[in-house]
Parts: structure tokens; sequence; C-alpha cells
């Protein structure tokens, strides 16, 4: 899971897995680091300064959960995660993740669901200013 192939060798193989597990459609979500200090906001911070960039890392072994818990809804065929870490400036890609299936409403619901479940529960951020 680490982000050893770059950005587009995993996304080229991640939608030829896509297309091999016969999915009907999928969906990409890309999240980048941005100025606003995000992780502050879902905390409940009320102030909060722009940042210069970052430190992000994950838990490999809760992300490969969270990918077999999305595979297993109800549709989905196939469910593949790029994490960056490190040290990271705002424009950086945080995150590809690619979820198919066989309707565009459960690619959706998985899409959202694992999204939230690796921003909620797998990754660790600290905001750089």
């Amino acid at each position: 899971m680490k982000n050893t192939p770059s950005v587009d060798a995993w996304l080229k193989e991640a939608k030829a897995q896509a297309a091999a597990a016969g999915c009907g459609m999928f969906l990409v979500h890309n999240g980048v680091v941005r100025e606003s200090a995000r992780a502050l906001v879902r905390e409940g911070a009320e102030n909060t300064k722009p940042v210069k960039g970052m430190l992000f890392g994950y838990d490999e072994e809760k992300v490969a959960a969270a990918v077999k818990e999305a595979e297993a809804l109800e549709g989905i065929a196939c469910a593949r995660v790029w994490l960056n870490e490190g040290e990271l400036r705002v424009g950086d890609d945080i995150m590809y993740v690619l979820v198919g299936g066989d309707i565009r409403p459960r690619v959706i619901d998985a899409l959202q669901f694992l999204v939230g479940k690796i921003k909620n529960e797998c990754v660790s951020e600290t905001e750089l200013y």
C-alpha cells in the first residue's frame, strides 16, 4: 500500500483491475493538501489559519481492512487506494481512491464510505504552519 508506484502508474493499474473485475462503472476520488486547516475544522476549531503543508501517514492494516469492507458492499467489484505519506506541501496529492461496481448509486455510496473510513480511522495528519 505504500506509495511505491507513481500516481499515474497506480491509476492505470487500478483502472485495468476495475475493467478486469467486470465493473459497470468506477469513480475516483482525489484528495490534495489545501491551505485551509481542514483537520482542525473537522475537530470543531473555530479559529484556523492557512497551512503550508502537512505531515501525513497511515496505518496499512487499517486501510486494507477498510478496502475489504468496501468490497463487501452490495454491487461493489473492486476498491483500490493510493496514499501518500511524509511531509507534503499545499497542492500535493494525499490520496486516490477508486471504487468500481455495478450501478452508480452503489459505487457513489461505497466511495463515500471508503473515503470517510480512511479519513476518520486510518490516517494521521499534522498541519504545518
